[in-house]
């Protein structure tokens, strides 16, 4: 019989409305006790199993989180970024006791539409979005629908927005610092201007220039889009301008980089060094293995989940939450000291 009874047969049984019965299942304390006891009587005479949406209609929380990607799909399944950060936040949300639920949208216009289904679904306790566009349209939508949320990265208009960020500006800074030591100095870039985290590793690289006196040459400048055939493709652009080092602002476009140089029969670092961003489980096993700059997706993911939860119980009561997280230069063998100096 427990198939086929349902939570408004149950309210019918005991005379009572359908929020009661979910008031009941969930515990609720203002419940009048004879009003408890005789739904749970109707409950336990019809074998009534509730679901999780009947356990929601009362309930002022349902456990479940969900994590918004606004990258394109394709990009989403192919960089090693995103699983490592979908991991981060699923592990860290069970540990609290919390359901992740991912959404993957295709384009910007496309995560305004699936924010107002969610929003309108009412499901969630809260949302973790991932600030992979400068643009802020997500963020009125978010406050209109007065639900808790927190961004990965930091999103285009960050007032009064929690986020949490990696220092992608002294990721660039400590890339291209490391580059001018060992000597080289016609250091080119493969930089993003989809997100402020490219943004910012290019203002990182711009500063070490700067403070060593050397030149910013916009010839030394390719723009991509974190992915492989843009690393590939900024690459080739770049081989004409005879860089001696190239700070490449994602493992991802570093790998494609590496495939143009190998095409070109540039040797690395023999030829042409490189230094990468982010240290994602490909930079290691690259060949050459990536000199790099780590990023702690782990820690971000966690952080995210953990200031989340914080604005979930807290609301406008939490301080301001803009956390960013620290970044290592982690040495490998794709630069080493500039050939012609180090054999002196």
């Amino acid at each position: 019989m427990s198939n086929k009874i349902t939570i408004q047969r149950v309210a019918e049984l005991a005379n009572v409305s359908k929020s009661t019965v979910s008031r009941v299942l969930n515990n609720y304390p203002h419940v009048r006790p004879h009003v408890r006891a005789r739904v749970q009587r109707v409950i336990g005479e019809t074998g009534y199993q509730p679901n999780n949406i009947a356990r929601l209609l009362a309930s002022d929380r349902s456990s479940i989180i969900g994590l918004v990607i606004s990258s394109d799909a394709q990009m989403v399944f192919r960089d090693p970024y995103f699983p490592a950060l979908t991991e981060a936040v699923s592990t860290s949300a069970a540990a609290k006791d919390l359901v992740m639920a991912l959404f993957v949208s295709h384009s910007e216009k496309q995560v305004r539409h699936s924010l107002s289904g969610i929003i309108a679904a009412g499901l969630f306790d809260g949302l973790i979005l991932t600030a992979d566009f400068k643009g802020d349209e997500m963020i009125p939508l978010l406050r209109a629908g007065e639900i808790p949320f927190v961004f990965i990265g930091r999103p285009g208009a960050a007032d009064g927005i929690h986020y949490i960020d990696a220092d992608n500006r002294q990721g660039g800074y400590l890339a291209a610092s490391h580059l001018i030591k060992l000597g080289y100095r016609r250091i080119a870039t493969i930089a993003s201007a989809q997100n402020s985290a490219g943004d910012d590793r290019l203002s990182g690289y711009k500063q070490a220039l700067a403070e060593h006196g050397m030149p910013i040459c916009d010839a030394l400048i390719a723009i991509g889009d974190y992915s492989l055939g843009s690393g590939y493709r900024g690459m080739k652009a770049l081989l004409p301008r005879q860089p001696d080092a190239v700070f490449v602002a994602s493992d991802t476009m570093a790998l494609g980089a590496l495939r143009a140089l190998r095409e070109a029969g540039r040797r690395v670092p023999a030829d042409v060094a490189l230094v990468s961003h982010d240290d994602l489980p490909p930079a290691a096993q690259a060949d050459p293995p990536l000199t790099t700059i780590r990023q702690t997706i782990n820690k971000t993911g966690a952080r995210a989940v953990e200031t989340l939860a914080q604005v979930i119980n807290e609301g406008e009561a939490l301080p301001l939450q803009q956390i960013v997280l620290p970044v290592e230069l982690v040495l490998r063998a794709s630069c080493g000291a500039l050939q012609k100096q180090a054999t002196a």
